[in-house]
């Protein structure tokens, strides 16, 4: 797989600086994570494994990523973020163009749902 070099500062998720384990994905890749013990206050989310086609995803941050990746949807504050990060890597990235405001956070699933589709071109 071949990264790039990182010129900016990475996002990252405030589960991942923690140190709270995500939970194994069920099959198809896709994970819910919760938010860590001891009531913080982390956004919730939605994470699955994605390859996209040729042009790959633009990030805030290092620009285009390609390969395999993970995706994750976030809700906090009345917004929905999306992220990726080369699969197994620490770093997260902002996705371009990847934050809304989402009023209700139930609708969290459906916007996923519908990242993963956009995204996720494994036959290019």
């Amino acid at each position: 797989m071949g990264e790039q070099a990182v010129n900016g500062t990475a996002t990252t998720p405030a589960d991942e600086q923690t140190g709270g384990p995500a939970d194994p994905a069920p099959a198809g890749g896709e994970r819910t994570d919760p938010a860590p013990a001891g009531g913080q206050s982390d956004p919730e989310s939605r994470t699955s494994d994605i390859v996209p086609g040729p042009g790959g995803v633009m990030t805030d941050e290092v620009g285009v990523v390609t390969g395999e990746l993970t995706l994750r949807t976030e809700f906090a504050a009345g917004q929905v973020t999306l992220r990726v990060q080369y699969k197994d890597a620490d770093e997260w990235y902002a996705v371009t163009g990847g934050r809304a405001p989402l009023p209700d956070p139930s609708g969290l699933d459906a916007v996923h749902t519908i990242a993963v589709g956009l995204l996720n071109r494994p036959e290019g």
